[in-house]
């Protein structure tokens, strides 16, 4: 029995009718520096507000931003639950409003090693997290890396975020063209969502979307869908100094607005019907299988580089 066919089962044995799936948003972006893991942070707050229970899970590999925004420093990550026997509530760390927090580090790029015994344990204690959580954000790293990739092809539902600067739409289309390449990855069941962040105004959110979507479009043949417009907002940038998400340390400002209104256009009757929620279980046991059979065939996803053009 091959290793995916193991984990469809594993899922399977696990699931019941009647279960719970966390919603997955998956949020990325063609390049670093366009706030990215601001956005995770306050729609995910947003979110908590409207009484959902929300858990982010931290799959940057290189840096470590949530955590320095919430101002705490976990004490376990991934690789605790994998090698050290924790169980994934003890590797969640809960931050302002009790919004969950699980720092991945190196453990996920070495889930894909791991046998049969270690990958039930660990997909069984991942499925847990669809009853902990009614969302889980996932804040992937920048660009097109292989790590990036896997946690894309496996997401229903993408948030890519982007700013009026030429090199992020280029990166984003990139990014886009990508995912589209991707063996595993099924347009049918993704959505992908754009937000404008740190732009002027509205209408300059509303242009940069339009540019990404002709080209993406054109050539790529990808339905996008636009979420809104973040400004540029000097509460914004103070917050991020104070290692506080703006939603919480300043809930009038323009920018907080701006994620309310973003978070009531992913919560709204039609964007819930339309959102592939798999759960945590499902999802975790697409990356898995999907990398022990790219090893098996040798066949790398991309090369782990910015590509450009069309």
């Amino acid at each position: 029995m091959d290793q995916a066919t193991q984990l469809r089962n594993i899922i399977k044995n696990q699931s019941l009718p009647q279960r719970p799936r966390a919603r997955v948003i998956t949020v990325t972006s063609g390049k670093g520096g366009v706030g990215k893991s601001n956005v995770a942070i306050n729609l995910a707050i947003q979110l908590r507000k409207l009484g959902q229970r929300v858990i982010i899970l931290d799959a940057d590999l290189g840096l470590a931003n949530i955590e320095i925004m919430f101002g705490t420093v976990p004490k376990h990550n991934l690789s605790d639950l994998i090698y050290q026997g924790k169980n994934i509530r003890e590797i969640i760390t809960w931050g302002p409003m009790e919004i969950g927090f699980i720092s991945g580090g190196s453990g996920i790029t070495r889930m894909s090693q791991l046998d049969r015994e270690y990958l039930t344990y660990i997909i069984v204690n991942l499925a847990e997290l669809d009853a902990i959580a009614d969302t889980v954000i996932i804040d992937t790293g920048a660009g097109i890396a292989d790590s990036v990739m896997e946690f894309l092809v496996a997401s229903g539902e993408i948030i890519l975020v982007a700013t009026p600067e030429p090199t992020s739409i280029t990166d984003s289309y990139s990014l886009l063209k990508a995912l589209n390449q991707h063996a595993r990855f099924s347009r049918e069941n993704t959505v992908i969502k754009v937000v404008s962040n740190l732009v002027a105004s509205d209408s300059e959110g509303q242009i940069l979307f339009n540019k990404l979507n002709a080209v993406v479009a054109r050539f790529l043949k990808l339905p996008l869908t636009y979420l809104g417009a973040i400004p540029r907002d000097q509460a914004l940038a103070n917050a991020v100094m104070q290692q506080t998400p703006v939603s919480i340390a300043n809930p009038a400002a323009k920018s907080t607005r701006a994620f309310e209104r973003i978070v009531g256009e992913l919560t709204d009757n039609e964007a819930l019907k339309n959102s592939h929620s798999r759960g945590m279980a499902a999802f975790f046991s697409h990356i898995l299988g999907g990398s022990k059979m790219n090893r098996q065939n040798g066949n790398p996803q991309t090369n782990g580089t910015q590509g450009g053009g069309t």
